[in-house]
């Protein structure tokens, strides 16, 4: 079977964001996609390599979008500003892109030069916002895994809507944030910390 006319490897990660996102990442099979696209499975074979790579593909595309969101919601902005800026950004993509965020949070597999490559960037985005508060290398990184196991942790309980209470959830949101700016101070560079 010959390729569809009009169909490409970007035609069939924007068709399994949809189906991530209104559906969930599991149901992004690659049934479901030829059935949304109107081909037979096999000719998806054509743009990508089975279902992983579809997978990968997404990663990718996530947290190209992600970056994009944090870069330009904390560009101009130092310190605490552009902290919440970004953070806001995280937790729209989240609400905007809920499938495809699930995509974003493992560890890119070794060898897979295009997903490390964009982590990386998505990192030191995160680190140069950071690296105005002082904290050294070590103390930066520190903190970038408590900022994103904190944003990861509102986005995964308000995508569950598990935030019952009829409080505005920015407005938690902003708190949160600015409660972790006010520690990350206490966390420094020390190499005393306990594990």
């Amino acid at each position: 079977m010959s390729p569809r006319a009009g169909l490409d490897t970007h035609a069939l990660v924007l068709a399994a964001v949809e189906i991530a996102d209104e559906q969930g990442i599991e149901a992004v099979t690659l049934a479901a996609l030829a059935a949304k696209l109107g081909v037979r499975s096999p000719s998806l074979y054509n743009y990508i390599n089975g279902l992983q790579g579809l997978r990968s593909l997404l990663a990718v595309h996530g947290l190209e979008l992600l970056h994009t969101a944090m870069s330009d919601a904390s560009e101009g902005l130092k310190r605490d500003e552009a902290v919440h800026a970004m953070g806001q950004a995280y937790i729209d993509f989240a609400r905007e892109h809920p499938g495809l965020y699930e995509t974003t949070l493992r560890a890119p597999e070794a060898g897979n030069l295009e997903l490390e490559k964009i982590s990386g960037r998505v990192l030191s985005l995160i680190i140069e916002v950071l690296s105005g508060y002082g904290l050294g290398a070590e103390g930066e990184l520190h903190a970038v895994r408590g900022l994103r196991s904190l944003l990861h942790g509102f986005a995964a309980l308000e995508n569950k809507r598990a935030f019952g209470m009829p409080l505005e959830t920015d407005i938690s949101l902003t708190r949160l944030i600015s409660t972790f700016i006010a520690g990350i101070d206490k966390m420094g560079s020390s190499s005393g910390d306990q594990p």
